[in-house]
């Protein structure tokens, strides 16, 4: 399967990483819900299910043997490993988007992101920071993650913060409105590239060639 094999000429993908704890997944839904073209990617998992998520809403949660199967099946865009559960991006839920003209928001880490700018054509990423490692660990201890739990995410952090620049965009989330707004101006932004508005607006342009 060759690595470029998922076209954005429709829609667009838009890939968003951090840290643990950093406000990504809340960011997020809250860029989609603002946005009516805009449908957060749900990915499949073998965690289990936290306080208040849903199944095909917040993840499809499946056991590990479906998930092994599926990575067998080559189902996935990327998976990986992270703090001891398996998560992986369906390939042909995006796919399927992205043709019918949706733009997909991918919340997934640095490493899920290289295999995403591999197989997606002209996807946008989005790295997001906290402002300070303090400001971190005291969101981690505030949603109430176990003290092991912190440590080992504090410490992947230093590793992850560190492949930032691999992104199109860098953003630091110190005020959630503040740093709403600028992801807001990034997806409007896309829409405006030319290869898109060449699509968006073929008719127009054409009777403007034409006249």
């Amino acid at each position: 399967m060759s690595n470029k094999n998922i076209s954005s000429k429709n829609g667009h993908a838009f890939v968003f990483s951090a840290p643990s704890g950093a406000g990504k997944t809340s960011l997020v839904n809250e860029l989609v819900k603002s946005n009516k073209n805009l449908h957060r990617s749900i990915s499949h998992t073998t965690r289990r299910v936290r306080k208040g998520e849903r199944d095909g809403v917040d993840y499809f949660f499946v056991s590990t043997k479906n998930f092994d199967k599926m990575v067998a099946n080559d189902e996935f865009i990327e998976h990986a490993n992270v703090f001891g559960a398996k998560y992986g991006t369906r390939r042909k839920t995006v796919n399927e988007q992205l043709l019918a003209g949706k733009d997909v928001a991918l919340d997934i880490d640095w490493q899920g992101a290289r295999k995403i700018r591999e197989t997606i054509n002209d996807c946008i990423s989005i790295f997001i920071l906290p402002p300070t490692m303090k400001i971190l660990k005291k969101r981690l201890v505030g949603r109430g993650d176990l003290e092991h739990q912190i440590d080992s995410r504090m410490e992947k952090a230093i590793s992850e913060i560190q492949h930032f620049e691999e992104y199109d965009y860098l953003v630091f989330n110190d005020n959630f409105e503040h740093t709403l707004a600028q992801l807001q101006a990034i997806v409007t932004a896309s829409k405006l590239r030319t290869p898109r508005q060449k699509i968006t607006h073929q008719e127009e342009i054409r009777e403007l060639i034409e006249a």
